[in-house]
C-alpha cells in the first residue's frame, strides 16, 4: 500500500480529541458549542479549538470543524463573525451541509478547505460535480453504498480532485442522512439542526414479527474490508462518534491504525477485532458495503451490546465460567480507561508561554526577544528611544498595548525590562506595531485576514400577483387534473426506474404539460436513468430535489426548481442556487415556523414555493422495513424488491402515536406520520412571498386509505389562495387528521 489513507476520528470533547492523537489518528472531526450536528456532544469553546489544532498539527494531525446544520436567517451574522475569526486559525478543513454556507465559503474565504458533510447524502456522480462547483475538496459518501458504489463514484471524484471518505466504523442510520425528519415532526429536535432524539432506537409496542425495536441497526464495521476500500481509491476512513468517550475513541482508533499498519507493512489483514467488542456496540454489520441488504442488519438491543458478546462468544460454557469472563470484560474497560487517562495526561493543551525581553538605550532602537519553550526571535522598533519625564515604556503601558498577546494560544509568562534604561520613550502605536508583529512570527509569518462584511444581496420586492396552486401526483389516472385551470402539475419519478424509463419518456412526451418531479436519492442506475430522461425529454421546467439532477439541468439549460427535501432556509442558499446553477425557483423549508419563513427573502427573478399539505415524510431508508414489522419471506432485497415491492405496515411508539411504513413500486420503503402536513396559516401569514402553494395528491403514506374527490380538494385549496374565508375550514373537515407542528414550533 503506497498512497496515503487518511484515518479520521470523531472528537466530541477534549479529552477524545486527546485520546485519537494518541492512538495515531491522521485528522480529528470536531464541533463548536454552535453550528454543529452533535448537539449532544460536550463540544469545544473557541479558544479550545485553537489549542486542539495546535496540539494535533504537534502530532501530524489535522482539524476538521464540524459545521453540518442548515442555517437560519438569523444565524447568518454570528455564523460570519465566526468564519472571520476561523480563517485566521490553522484549522484545515471545515465540514458543511448548508448551501449558504458553502457559497460564503467558496465565494468569500478560499483558504478554507470545504468538506460535504454525510447530511448531504451523496450517491451519485451529479452530486459530486454539484458539490464541487461549489469549492468541497472532498465529500463523505451516504453510509448506504456498496464497496462497488463507492468505487465508481470514487474514481470519478478523482477526475475532478474531489476526494472521497466513508464512514468505516459506528453507528448506521436506518435512514438517509439529511432526509430523517422522525425526530423534529415528533418531538421539535431536528436532526438537521444536530438535535436527533434518536428515536429509531426506540423501543415500540411488539410488532407482528414480534419485535420491539423495529428501525434499530447493528453498528457499522469496515474492519475487514480495508483491502477493498483502498483498492477503491477511498481516501478518508471516517470513525463515528462524537457523542462517545475517550475511551471509545482510543480503543476504535487505536484497532483501526494497527489494521492499516499491517496491511501498509505486511500486505496482510489482521483477523481480530475482539478490542472493538470491548467498547459500546451494537454489534457489527458490514452488509451495505458488500452490497447484501439483509435482516441480520437489525438488533433487538439499542444500548450496549459489550456484556452480550461475551456471553455470545463463551456459549456453552457453564455460568459460573460466563460470569468470571463477564468480570474479566470489566476489569479490562477499567485498564482500558485508566490507560487512555494516562496517555491523554500527557498531551498539552495548555497556552504557549511567552518570556519578552526588553533591551536599549537612548538614541538606539528598541529590541523586544521573545523566547517559547520552542523558539526565539527579535523584533525591533522602527523609532530611537528617547527621555521623557511624562510617559515611559512601563509595565502599564505595555499590559495596555501588548494585551492581544494574551490569546487563546499564547499567554505573557514574563515581562523582563532590566536591560532597558528608565524614562525612556517610543510612539506608543510602535508598541502596538510591534505586538502585531510578534503575533505575525507566533503564526508561522501569515498576515491576518481582514474581516469580510455580510455581503448585499439583490433582493426581489413582495410579489405583486397571486400565488398558484401546484399540484403533485404519481398515477397516470390523475393526469386529467391538468385540465384545471391556472395549476401547475407536478409528476412525481420514482427512486428507481431504471427498468421504467422508456415508459416515463413516452408519458412526458406525450403530457407535455406535466412537470416531472425528481426523487431524493437516485443511486447507480437509477441516476443514469433519470439524466437519460432529462436529455430525451428536454422539458421546460422540471423540479428536482437531487442536486445530483440539479447539476444536469443546469448543464442542459433546463429550468428547474429546488425541491423541498433540499431544506432551504436562508437567503444565501437562494443566492446560491441562482447564482451558481442557474436555478429559478426553491421550495422554502417546512421545518421553519413563520418568523423564520418571513426573514428570508428571494432574489430577484426568483420563484419561492411552500408545501401546504403532503404525507409528512419522516424517513426514506434503503433497508427493508417490512422485515421487522409485518415480515419478510426474503432474508435480504434484491433488484425486484425495489422495483416491485408495495407492501404497508405501521408500529406504535410506547406513547400511543402511530407510524405508517409505506413502499411504493419503485421506491425506498418509507416512513410516515399518521397525520399529513397541512398549514393553511401560511397563506395569510406570507402575503406577497410565494409564487406558488404546493399540495401532494399521491395518496401515499396515509394509514387508511382513503377515497378523496381530489378535484374538489383542489378547489377548496383555489379558494384558499383566492382568499375565501370558509376554505380553511373546510379543507381541514375534508382532510381529517393533520397538523402543522413543525410550521408552530420552527429551528
Amino acid at each position: 500500500m503506497n498512497k496515503k489513507i487518511e484515518l479520521l476520528a470523531p472528537g466530541g470533547d477534549l479529552d477524545s480529541i486527546k485520546a485519537a492523537i494518541a492512538a495515531g489518528a491522521d485528522a480529528v472531526y470536531c464541533g463548536l458549542d454552535s453550528f454543529n450536528a452533535r448537539k449532544r456532544a460536550v463540544n469545544l469553546s473557541f479558544d479550545d479549538l485553537n489549542r486542539v489544532i495546535k496540539l494535533a498539527h504537534q502530532h501530524n494531525c489535522e482539524v476538521f470543524l464540524t459545521l453540518n446544520i442548515i442555517i437560519l436567517e438569523n444565524e447568518l451574522k454570528p455564523l460570519l463573525t465566526l468564519l472571520n475569526k476561523l480563517v485566521n486559525t490553522a484549522v484545515d478543513g471545515v465540514i458543511v451541509q448548508d448551501l449558504g454556507l458553502f457559497y460564503l465559503l467558496s465565494e468569500h474565504f478560499p483558504t478554507l478547505d470545504i468538506h460535504a458533510s454525510t447530511q448531504v447524502t451523496t450517491h451519485n456522480e451529479g452530486q459530486i460535480l454539484f458539490l464541487n462547483k461549489l469549492g468541497a475538496s472532498r465529500v463523505n459518501l451516504s453510509r448506504e453504498l456498496s464497496i462497488k458504489e463507492i468505487k465508481s463514484l470514487t474514481q470519478f471524484g478523482l477526475e475532478y480532485n474531489v476526494l472521497s471518505e466513508v464512514f468505516v466504523h459506528g453507528s448506521y442510520c436506518i435512514g438517509f442522512s439529511g432526509l430523517c425528519y422522525i425526530s423534529s415532526a415528533h418531538g421539535g429536535n431536528s436532526g438537521n439542526r444536530g438535535r436527533c432524539s434518536q428515536p429509531c432506537r426506540d423501543k415500540y409496542v411488539p410488532t407482528a414479527a414480534g419485535k420491539e425495536y423495529p428501525l434499530n441497526l447493528k453498528d457499522n464495521s469496515a474492519f475487514f474490508d480495508l483491502e477493498a476500500l483502498i483498492d477503491a481509491g477511498v481516501y478518508s476512513l471516517k470513525i463515528e462518534g462524537r457523542i462517545k468517550g475517550s475511551s471509545y475513541v482510543h480503543t476504535v482508533v487505536s484497532s483501526w491504525k494497527k489494521q492499516l499498519q499491517s496491511f501498509s507493512g505486511q500486505g496482510k489483514l489482521l483477523t481480530d477485532n475482539s478490542a472493538l467488542y470491548k467498547v459500546f456496540n451494537r454489534d457489527f454489520s458490514n452488509a451495505y458495503l458488500k452490497g447484501t441488504i439483509n435482516k441480520l442488519m437489525f438488533i433487538d438491543n439499542p444500548r450496549d451490546n459489550t456484556l452480550k458478546h461475551v456471553e455470545q462468544s463463551n456459549a456453552g460454557l457453564s455460568e459460573l465460567q460466563i460470569q468470571q469472563a463477564k468480570q474479566d470484560l470489566y476489569d479490562q474497560k477499567t485498564a482500558m480507561a485508566t490507560e487512555v487517562a494516562d496517555k491523554i495526561k500527557l498531551l498539552d493543551t495548555d497556552k504557549t508561554p511567552l518570556t519578552i525581553t526588553l533591551s536599549g538605550q537612548p538614541g538606539e532602537l528598541l529590541y523586544v526577544s521573545v523566547s517559547t519553550p520552542e523558539s526565539i526571535f527579535m523584533v525591533r522598533s522602527k523609532s530611537k528611544l528617547i527621555h521623557t519625564e511624562n510617559a515611559s515604556i512601563n509595565q502599564s503601558a505595555l499590559d495596555k498595548r501588548w494585551k492581544g498577546l494574551n490569546n487563546a494560544l499564547t499567554c505573557i509568562e514574563s515581562i523582563c525590562m532590566r536591560c532597558l534604561d528608565e524614562g525612556l520613550f517610543i510612539p506608543f502605536k510602535e508598541l502596538t506595531v510591534i505586538k502585531n508583529t510578534i503575533l505575525f512570527l507566533l503564526n508561522g509569518s501569515k498576515d491576518a485576514v481582514t474581516p469580510v462584511e455580510l455581503p448585499a444581496l439583490s433582493y426581489a420586492g413582495p410579489l405583486t400577483a397571486k400565488a398558484k396552486l401546484a399540484v403533485l401526483i404519481s398515477s397516470e389516472q390523475d393526469i386529467s387534473l391538468c385540465c384545471v385551470d391556472g395549476i401547475d402539475v407536478y409528476y412525481k419519478l420514482p427512486d428507481s426506474f431504471r427498468k421504467g424509463c422508456a415508459k416515463y419518456v413516452e408519458l412526458f412526451l406525450k403530457n407535455k404539460g406535466l412537470i416531472p418531479w425528481f426523487p431524493s436519492v437516485l443511486i447507480g442506475a437509477d441516476y443514469e436513468a433519470a439524466a437519460q430522461l432529462l436529455k430525451q425529454v428536454s422539458p421546460e421546467k422540471i423540479v428536482t430535489n437531487n442536486t445530483g439532477i440539479a447539476y444536469l439541468a443546469y448543464q442542459l439549460g433546463i429550468d428547474w426548481t429546488a425541491g423541498p427535501y433540499l431544506n432551504t432556509t436562508n437567503s444565501f442558499s437562494l443566492a446560491c442556487l441562482k447564482q451558481k446553477f442557474n436555478c429559478s425557483g426553491a421550495f422554502i423549508s417546512n421545518e421553519i415556523n413563520k418568523k423564520q419563513i418571513k426573514a428570508v427573502s428571494s432574489p430577484e427573478n426568483f420563484q419561492l414555493y411552500y408545501s401546504i399539505y403532503h404525507p409528512l415524510l419522516l424517513l426514506s431508508s434503503r433497508q427493508c422495513l417490512f422485515h421487522q414489522t409485518v415480515g419478510c419471506k426474503k432474508a435480504a432485497m434484491d433488484a425486484k424488491c425495489l422495483d416491485k415491492c408495495e407492501k404497508s405496515a405501521s408500529i406504535i411508539n410506547l406513547k400511543g402515536t402511530s407510524f405508517a411504513i409505506n413502499k411504493q413500486k419503485g421506491d425506498y420503503a418509507n416512513m410516515y406520520s399518521n397525520e399529513h402536513f397541512l398549514n393553511t396559516d401560511i397563506v395569510n401569514d406570507a402575503p406577497g412571498q410565494f409564487s406558488a402553494f404546493f399540495i401532494d395528491l399521491t395518496d401515499i403514506g396515509i394509514t387508511e386509505q382513503r377515497e378523496k374527490d381530489k378535484t374538489s380538494i383542489i378547489r377548496g385549496f383555489i379558494d384558499l389562495i383566492d382568499g375565501s374565508p370558509d376554505a380553511a375550514g373546510q379543507l381541514h373537515n375534508m382532510l381529517g387528521q393533520t397538523t402543522n407542528s413543525q410550521y408552530q414550533k420552527g429551528l
